[in-house]
C-alpha cells in the first residue's frame, strides 16, 4: 500500500479547488458590475442585497436556520462592509476599493487582543507595519478624476472604513465559529440589513434601465449567492492556506476586470501599494499556516 489517496478522494479535492476559485472569480467581478449601472450607490448596495439575501437562501440550506443575537450583532458589521464597499466603488477605482478592504488583517490584529483574547505574535507586527505602508501608498500623490472614479481621495477614505467594518465582521465570525455556529445566517441578516438601510435613501428611482436590472440581478445572485454556494461548499475539504491562497485571486483579478470593461487603470502607488498588502498578507499566512487562529472566510464584499 502506498498510502496515496484513492482517485475518487483526489477528483473530490480537485473539485472543491475549482469550486474554491469559482468563487474567487465571482466575488473579483464586483467592483466592475457596480460601475456598470447608472443607478446611485444606495440603490447598488440596496438592490445587490436584496437579490443576495433570496439568492443565499435558495441556495446554501444552512443560511435558513434561525437567527441569534450573536447573529444580528455580527450582521451589523457586515452589511456596513456591504455597503461601504459600493461606495468605495462608486467614487474611486475598482483596485483602490478591493486593496483598502483588505487591509482588515491589519485591523484584525490590533483589535483582537481586545475584543477575542489573540495576542501579537511578533511576526504579526511585521505585518502591521507592511500593511499599513501599503496603505499609505494609496494616498501618496493625487489620482486623477474619471468618470469609474470621480473622487478617488473621498472613495479610498471609504474604503479604509470598509476595511475596519470588513475586520469587525472577520472577528464576529471568528467569535461565533467558537461556537460552531454557520456564518451563513449571519451573511442573510447582513443583507437584509444593508437592504433596509439602504431603501429609504435609494428612492425614488428615478431611472433604472434593464442594463441596471441585469447587473443588479447578476450582482446578487452570481456575485454574491453563487460565489457563497461556492465557498461553503468547499470551504469544508480545502486546507486553509491553500483556501486562503486561493481567495487572493478576488482581489488580483478585481483591477483586471474593472479594466477589460471600462479601462479603468489605477495609480502605479495603487498598484505598489495593493501588492505589498497582499503579498504580507500571503507571506503571513504561510508562515502561521496550521495554527489556530483568525482567518478571512472569503465572504467579501
Amino acid at each position: 500500500m502506498t498510502g496515496a489517496p484513492a482517485p475518487g478522494v483526489r477528483n473530490g479535492r480537485h473539485a472543491n479547488r475549482l469550486l474554491l476559485l469559482a468563487a474567487a472569480f465571482l466575488f473579483s467581478t464586483g467592483g466592475a458590475a457596480i460601475k456598470a449601472t447608472s443607478l446611485n450607490s444606495w440603490q447598488v448596495a440596496g438592490g445587490r442585497s436584496a437579490v443576495a439575501a433570496a439568492a443565499i437562501l435558495a441556495l446554501v440550506p444552512s443560511a435558513r436556520k434561525r437567527w441569534t443575537r450573536r447573529d444580528l450583532t455580527v450582521a451589523l458589521a457586515y452589511a456596513a462592509t456591504m455597503i461601504l464597499f459600493v461606495s468605495a466603488n462608486k467614487l474611486t477605482t475598482s483596485a483602490n476599493a478591493i486593496f483598502l478592504q483588505d487591509t482588515a488583517p491589519l485591523y484584525v490584529l490590533l483589535l483582537g487582543p481586545w475584543l477575542l483574547r489573540e495576542h501579537l505574535r511578533r511576526t504579526d507586527l511585521l505585518l502591521v507595519l507592511l500593511v499599513a505602508a501599503g496603505m499609505a501608498m494609496f494616498f501618496i500623490g493625487q489620482e486623477r478624476a474619471v468618470s469609474t472614479a470621480p473622487d478617488p481621495l473621498r472613495g479610498n477614505a471609504i474604503a479604509v472604513v470598509s476595511g475596519l467594518a470588513w475586520a469587525l465582521t472577520i472577528m464576529g465570525l471568528r467569535w461565533l465559529g467558537k461556537g460552531g455556529a454557520s456564518s451563513m445566517p449571519t451573511v442573510v441578516a447582513g443583507n437584509l440589513m444593508a437592504c433596509a438601510v439602504c431603501l429609504p435613501l435609494a428612492l425614488p428611482v428615478a431611472h433604472a434601465g434593464w442594463a441596471d436590472l441585469a447587473a443588479l440581478g447578476y450582482l446578487g445572485i452570481f456575485q454574491i449567492g453563487l460565489a457563497y454556494a461556492c465557498l461553503t461548499r468547499a470551504m469544508r475539504h480545502v486546507p486553509a492556506f491553500e483556501a486562503s491562497a486561493v481567495l487572493l485571486a478576488e482581489p488580483a483579478l478585481n483591477p483586471v476586470w474593472a479594466f477589460l470593461v471600462h479601462g479603468e487603470r489605477p495609480g502605479a502607488w495603487a498598484i505598489a501599494g495593493g501588492a505589498l498588502i497582499l503579498a504580507a498578507t500571503l507571506a503571513n499566512t504561510w508562515w502561521h499556516q496550521g495554527e489556530p487562529r483568525l482567518a478571512d472566510n472569503g465572504l467579501n464584499g
